[in-house]
């Protein structure tokens, strides 16, 4: 996708507005518990900065109402953003008006300056053209390295683009569009794509775009329970969407004629309680009558699953993996999720790309997120990149 990147241009002395995501979570003390968001904009603020520019940072934090809010303040941001740069990073405290206004005529070359919460103000949300336009006021360029907002037409996003001339993307969006954009249009093959996940309805779209081009469908989570629910097994008390039997059958009728893989998980782990550590028991095979019992709930796929998905990710040549095969997030029901992060890690000559949200958190959980390709750092605006929507916050960037 060729848009303008910050490769090709010459932010000296120039004021650069720049949309980053530093919508992290922070416990009651107000303390940053994951900066992960920080730390993936910093190789562009440190670009900007090493050439020359004045770096005025705007970001949203939290779901305020459109009024200030302390607890979603970004000065944490700004101090962590600091510590990681090694250099001081200016906060102001609002992000239009006299204060912020002084903040920005005050920067200096080099130097970096953080903008309170964007959402402060109902006009973010709203895309109102006279909050863009005093938000753009504060640039001569504008970067968007935001990815994870880029499927949102905010003020910050999109309306800022109309009242700027140069508007280009950072490192971070860069990536996201070369490997689920560029490297998705003559995939390596076999091209297979891992879906988990408690939602087909949620998932339908993907499957649909990317049913013209993968190779094989792995399907794990309650996602799953739909589709064996759907071919008439007993799925007990596990999670399911009972009104989209249909669109399930569709689907696998859809993969039948396109020739396309489905694996649906052999058999499934199940329990009767739903806690850390508790005793768990594996189906008999889905294929010779098993079924899950009335007082039981899936929780992951089981062990003969988990060799079957194995096998076909090592086989692959991409990979997409979108969503966990289980409650990986409790003790003994991460069996299913942890095996397949391990298999995808180790498959050295595929590209691995994984696709934001839950599927990032397990893959950093088990150990696995250095061995990635890439790990998308954006949930929605992904998936709705694979579905093949446009994102208003890349589609108002510049073309190269």
């Amino acid at each position: 996708m060729a848009k303008l990147s910050i490769r090709d241009i010459n932010p000296a002395g120039k004021r650069v507005l720049m949309r980053v995501d530093f919508n992290v979570p922070l416990n009651s003390a107000g303390e940053i518990t994951d900066d992960t968001r920080i730390t993936a904009a910093v190789p562009s603020i440190e670009f900007l900065a090493k050439a020359g520019g004045r770096v005025i940072l705007m970001s949203h934090l939290g779901r305020p109402k459109g009024a200030p809010e302390a607890k979603y303040s970004l000065k944490p941001a700004a101090d962590r953003l600091g510590e990681l740069l090694n250099v001081p990073v200016k906060f102001v405290n609002d992000c239009v008006g006299d204060k912020a206004d002084a903040a920005v005529s005050d920067l200096k070359d080099g130097e970096v300056l953080l903008l309170e919460n964007v959402r402060f103000y109902a006009g973010e949300e709203k895309n109102d053209p006279e909050f863009s336009k005093q938000l753009a006021s504060h640039g001569d360029i504008y970067v968007n390295d935001a990815f994870g907002t880029a499927h949102r037409a905010h003020a910050s996003t999109a309306g800022v683009t109309e009242f700027i001339d140069t508007c280009a993307m950072g490192f971070l969006i860069e990536k996201e569009l070369e490997y689920l954009v560029d490297k998705l249009e003559n995939p390596a093959r076999p091209f297979v794509v891992i879906m988990g996940g408690a939602k087909v309805s949620d998932k339908i779209e993907v499957l649909n775009r990317l049913m013209e081009k993968a190779d094989a469908f792995i399907i794990g989570g309650a996602m799953a329970n739909t589709f064996r629910l759907a071919q008439g097994y007993q799925i007990g008390k596990s999670l399911a969407e009972p009104d989209k039997t249909d669109l399930a059958l569709k689907i696998l009728d859809i993969a039948e004629k396109n020739e396309t893989e489905f694996l649906l998980p052999a058999d499934t782990r199940h329990t009767a309680e739903f806690a850390d550590d508790a005793p768990t028991e594996v189906t008999e095979i889905w294929g010779e009558g098993g079924a899950i019992p009335a007082d039981r709930e899936g929780i992951d796929i089981g062990d003969r699953a988990i060799v079957d998905f194995s096998k076909k990710i090592a086989e692959a040549g991409t990979i997409i993996w979108n969503g966990p095969m289980g409650v990986f997030e409790k003790r003994g029901f991460d069996i299913g999720t942890k095996a397949i992060g391990k298999a995808i890690a180790e498959n050295t000559k595929a590209v691995k790309i994984v696709g934001g949200g839950d599927s990032v958190t397990a893959a950093n959980k088990f150990g696995f997120g250095e061995k990635m390709d890439h790990m998308s750092t954006g949930g929605g605006a992904s998936l709705e990149l694979l579905e093949g929507k446009v994102l208003p916050g890349i589609a108002a960037l510049d073309e190269k």
